[in-house]
């Protein structure tokens, strides 16, 4: 594989940055992953931060060098960061577990697939065009093309959404791809930090036209000087697809053509491997009936509140 890749985030106006992104590779498949932890839950650093750490775990763990089967892969590592979170809130007795949006790409023989939850977006650009990009898993999205009786957009807060990473409710999900990527394809994952700012047309223009090492950080400015003092969290991560049989000497291209079957590299910082095994343990019933007792317990305080 050869691939340029570069990726930022910062927290603008916010107190502390809840967003987290990174990326893992072998000699022969890669997975790229971007987490907006939520606000209006407790720590939503800590959902983002697990759930990068689940992804790059499981991704350590099955590719040898290459994922037996991407599709379920994607689908495993939704659901495995799922537990990963609620195990972290049930095991602390949290009355509402931290919660996180997620978005992940899997590159495996020239080929991309990827999945999300959530409102954190993947963006694929060939030849200045917008190939595809996710749809939000919001109100907003769910109605965009929905109209009132005047004929006027129904008017909905783009911040609400209906599945995330860390609800109780299982999360809402689908795979999409592969899709064989090409020379000089652009594939960009970001927050709604970025986004919500940035126009869409803009997006694709500026990948176009500059390397990924130039595109990511413009594109992260933009969006910080258009949200002023109330910008959120604003993280990109993006990567340039080279073919093996193109060189381009001027880039910073990271190939895995020369290393073994064993190499395994990540920016991801996996620091809680015991709390990682002792989650595997926990099934899905047991984790129903935490989930249980803990919407028993809401219940129970917003009674004694009245």
């Amino acid at each position: 594989m050869k691939f340029s890749v570069f990726q930022i985030s910062r927290k603008g106006g916010r107190k502390i940055n809840e967003d987290r992104m990174g990326y893992c590779y072998t000699s022969a498949a890669a997975v790229f992953v971007l987490a907006d932890g939520m606000g209006g839950h407790p720590q939503g650093e800590v959902a983002a931060q697990l759930a990068l750490e689940s992804v790059a775990a499981q991704f350590q763990q099955e590719a040898r060098p290459t994922l037996p089967d991407v599709a379920t892969f994607l689908s495993d590592a939704v659901l495995a960061a799922q537990h990963k979170i609620l195990y972290y809130g049930i095991d602390r007795g949290m009355a509402d577990s931290p919660r996180t949006t997620l978005v992940l790409a899997v590159v495996q023989d020239g080929m991309l697939s990827w999945t999300h939850c959530g409102d954190s977006r993947l963006y694929v650009v060939r030849q200045g065009q917008l190939m595809t990009r996710t749809r939000d898993h919001s109100m907003l999205e769910q109605q965009r093309h929905k109209a009132t009786e005047d004929g006027k957009p129904v008017t909905v807060n783009r911040n609400v959404l209906f599945t995330c990473l860390g609800s109780p409710a299982r999360p809402i999900f689908s795979v999409s791809g592969p899709l064989r990527l090409l020379q000089g394809d652009r594939v960009m994952l970001c927050s709604d930090g970025l986004w919500s700012a940035v126009a869409q047309a803009d997006i694709v223009r500026e990948l176009t036209v500059n390397p990924v090492a130039v595109a990511v950080p413009d594109l992260v400015e933009q969006a910080l000087r258009a949200s002023g003092s109330a910008s959120d969290n604003v993280t990109c991560l993006a990567l340039t697809w080279e073919t093996p049989d193109v060189v381009q000497p001027t880039r910073a291209v990271a190939t895995t053509e020369d290393v073994n079957e064993e190499f395994f590299a990540s920016t991801v910082q996996i620091g809680w491997a015991d709390a990682q095994a002792e989650a595997l343990e926990l099934d899905d019933a047991a984790i129903e009936r935490s989930i249980a007792e803990i919407n028993d317990a809401i219940r129970r305080s917003g009674k004694k509140a009245s």
